[in-house]
């Protein structure tokens, strides 16, 4: 049933996490005014958009994601910049140490407008990793944010257009008929949502005011491909592992072991950074990882973005705005 919303209908949307605020800030665009429902008070470590990497990185996703998620991710960049103007656009640099270069050569042929690197090169794009690294791909269209001041900025711009935050645990069901509701409750709608299982992610926030690293970084790794991304200030996001669970709690310590070895397989500098938070939760994510938007009577879900949250969160909202305000089905729309 294609929704037709008109102006005495209220549209609720559940949850507050990169997906819901993105969806609410379109719906805003298009003249509809939504509430939002939400457990927190404030962004925090219980949603998973908290501990997202911020990475803009459509390319180097090309590398094992869908066309999709590329093709989308393109215009992520521009909209955080629009909505929030926090995007840092310095590219992203792919590396690998010699003996990973098989690695290295085999992204490059999966992914598409890079530059190739050389020691001297990455010397100079990034002098902090100077020495091991002899090869690298250079994406210098991807950019990145920091997430949590991004998730602030977008709450804060809805709060200040008339968005209204209602503060509670709320199932879809319980609201009322005459509102449309929109579901974005991530991982917490599992039990409610077919297909939708748990990737488990960890991460650690490191300072090391030593290094001086301006961009995202992946290092290529036998076990546990890394990326960094600054935070400013020697701060920097170090993650993160993939682990089907659903499980949102209690990092293990082989994953934080071989997370610090990347990183100071990176830079032995790495060695000397105090650990700031270790952060563990459950990315949701359907069999083919792309995200699916699903409507039947008053709900809408809008669900399953897996590990590119920041990435296609835009992307989503707009299909899911469209959709409420003009009937158009997306190409994420899947009958239920």
């Amino acid at each position: 049933m294609i929704p037709q919303w008109n102006k005495s209908q209220t549209v609720t949307v559940i949850g507050a996490g990169v997906a819901g605020l993105c969806v609410a800030t379109e719906l805003l665009q298009r003249g509809i005014t939504p509430q939002i429902i939400e457990a927190q008070t404030e962004p925090g470590p219980a949603s998973c958009s908290w501990w997202a990497g911020g990475m803009l990185s459509p390319l180097c996703e090309a590398e094992s994601a869908e066309e999709a998620v590329t093709r989308y991710g393109k215009k992520a960049a521009a909209w955080w910049q629009s909505h929030t103007g926090l995007v840092k656009q310095n590219g992203s640099l792919v590396v690998a140490l010699k003996r990973d270069h098989s690695d290295l050569n085999r992204f490059a042929k999966r992914t598409q407008d890079y530059e190739l690197m050389d020691s001297a090169a990455i010397a100079a794009l990034e002098p902090d990793l100077s020495g091991p690294f002899t090869q690298g791909l250079f994406y210098k269209s991807e950019a990145h944010l920091a997430p949590r001041e991004a998730l602030t900025a977008l709450k804060n711009n809805l709060l200040k257009q008339g968005v209204k935050f209602v503060y509670c645990a709320a199932q879809p069901e319980t609201i009322a008929e005459h509102s449309l509701v929109v579901d974005c409750r991530g991982i917490n709608a599992k039990n409610d949502t077919r297909g939708l299982r748990g990737v488990k992610g960890e991460m650690l926030i490191l300072r090391c005011p030593d290094l001086a690293i301006q961009r995202p970084i992946r290092l290529l790794h036998p076990r546990i491909p890394l990326y960094i991304v600054p935070r400013g200030d020697g701060v920097y996001m170090l993650g993160a592992t993939m682990i089907e669970s659903s499980a949102k709690t209690h990092a293990s310590v082989r994953s934080v072991m071989e997370l610090l070895n990347a990183a100071y397989a990176l830079n032995p500098a790495f060695g000397e950074a105090e650990i700031l938070e270790i952060g563990v939760d459950s990315r949701p994510a359907f069999n083919d990882n792309l995200p699916k938007i699903r409507h039947r009577g008053h709900i809408i879900t809008a669900n399953g973005l897996y590990r590119h949250g920041f990435l296609l969160a835009p992307s989503l909202a707009i299909m899911v705005a469209n959709y409420i305000h003009t009937g158009t089905k997306p190409e994420w729309f899947e009958s239920v």
